[in-house]
């Protein structure tokens, strides 16, 4: 390995440095909807569909099966997603409609975080950051 690369930053840390610090914003705004960022996603998501298979809800999110079932599990205990069978061993996850008006009472809390950090940079530093993100997503995905 290349001296030089290690005397420079590690994009992993880095990213998640940054990631914690974003992170950080929506989970307090959310607090008061007694939901993490990761909750909000997933029913969010959940509520697109009508019986998402967890393993798709996985990959869509970019989480680990086990950061997953850490996230939908207190969504089931309040009531706000179903989980049930699905094809093969596949389990399905549906928005419940108290799910459906904790999605809605947490949404403005969202919009206010999402609205303070791309205010913070501005739009036109969020979209091309957006696109990095993206890309970097999708590269790491394939390596």
């Amino acid at each position: 390995m290349h001296q030089d690369s290690l005397n420079g930053p590690c994009a992993c840390t880095t990213l998640r440095k940054a990631a914690r610090a974003v992170g950080r914003v929506y989970d307090e705004a959310l607090a008061g909807q007694g939901m993490t960022t990761a909750q909000f996603a997933v029913l969010r998501h959940v509520s697109r569909g009508d019986g998402v298979p967890l393993s798709r809800l996985a990959e869509a999110l970019v989480m680990d099966r086990s950061s997953l079932y850490r996230a939908v599990s207190p969504l089931e205990t309040r009531g706000w997603i179903e989980t049930e069978a699905g094809p093969g061993k596949s389990r399905l996850a549906r928005l419940t409609d108290a799910g459906r008006a904790a999605l809605a009472d947490a949404e403005p809390d969202w919009e206010a975080a999402q609205a303070r950090i791309i205010g913070a940079m501005g739009p036109d530093i969020w979209g091309g950051l957006e696109f990095m993100l993206k890309t970097v997503t999708r590269l790491a995905q394939k390596a």
